[in-house]
């Protein structure tokens, strides 16, 4: 049988055991979503770039034509 300050001190052990995997965890999750959102982002906003330029184009050479 444990003891009660065991008890305590094995949850309190725990608690900051969780505490701080959840904190690097975090940090290790929201780099990686950078990194992810950054790619996911250039590749959209290039191609956005290149949809608004073949549209500009078509535009631009149907009203001045």
């Amino acid at each position: 049988m444990k003891s009660l300050t065991d008890k305590i001190y094995s949850q309190v052990r725990w608690q900051v055991w969780w505490r701080v995997r959840n904190r690097v965890g975090d940090q290790v999750v929201n780099q990686v979503w950078n990194q992810v959102r950054n790619q996911v982002g250039n590749q959209v906003g290039n191609q956005g770039d290149q949809v608004w330029d073949q549209v500009g184009n078509q535009v631009c050479e149907k009203s001045h034509g």
